[in-house]
């Protein structure tokens, strides 16, 4: 949990407010996982794919992960697309629903690289398990959030000081602590937006509401965003 990491690892954790992803160190955490649950450190290895010349590389070098006893694979591609679809109208008329944005997702695998490092460790005995930190959901309803200059700018979820918002758009989070997340300050709030709605300031509400209407986002406690699929498959 976020609280977990920032207790174990201070020096690698960053709150909202601060400057920075959280996503940087990953293969770091994963190997204090393996080395914690295993006695005997796995042979394993962490591949986080974000542009098309490291899919290249990730194909051409598929057959050399079955030197580790296991090999995380991160594909950034899906989360990629969907904020460009926030930004460019030509991907908001090519994935204009969930059914032509799920289409045009497939067709992107079947002629991916992805795709084509998966084809070649089917030919071997390996166990391959699919999985994804999170879903997505197409928001269109827009909720007023007001809060101090630190609030954090997401708009599924937001945490800050003395925020003011809609009681019936939102699960409120008080104490941080009891749902596994740091407490930047000691009067942090969080707040997660429940079904399709997306969190606006007042300033320029017009604006951004209109921006960001029927965009695909993530962050907030719709089953569409917090139920995962976990797929297992063996090579026959």
């Amino acid at each position: 949990m976020p609280s977990n990491i920032a207790k174990r690892f201070p020096e690698k954790w960053l709150n909202d407010h601060e400057e920075g992803g959280k996503n940087k160190h990953e293969g770091a955490f994963l190997s204090d996982l393996i080395k914690r649950t295993f006695r005997d450190e796995l042979r394993h290895e962490y591949v986080k794919v974000t542009n098309v010349h490291f899919a290249k590389q990730m194909e051409d070098r598929a057959l050399n992960y079955l030197n580790n006893e296991f090999t995380v694979i991160v594909y950034n591609f899906i989360d990629m697309l969907s904020h460009a679809r926030t930004e460019m109208e030509v991907l908001k008329e090519l994935a204009g629903d969930e059914k032509a944005y799920r289409s045009l997702t497939r067709s992107w695998f079947q002629n991916s690289p992805l795709y084509g490092a998966l084809q070649k460790l089917a030919e071997r005995d390996i166990r391959l398990i699919v999985t994804t930190d999170h879903g997505t959901i197409r928001v269109n309803t827009p909720s007023k959030v007001i809060g101090d200059r630190d609030t954090t700018t997401n708009l599924r979820y937001k945490v800050g000081r003395n925020l003011q918002f809609d009681k019936k758009d939102v699960l409120a989070v008080r104490d941080p602590q009891k749902a596994g997340l740091p407490r930047p300050n000691v009067s942090s709030t969080f707040i997660f937006a429940r079904e399709d709605i997306f969190f606006l300031y007042p300033n320029n509400y017009n604006y951004y509401n209109n921006y960001y209407r029927n965009t695909f986002q993530h962050g907030g406690i719709s089953l569409e965003e917090l139920i995962c699929p976990v797929i297992t498959m063996r090579s026959k």
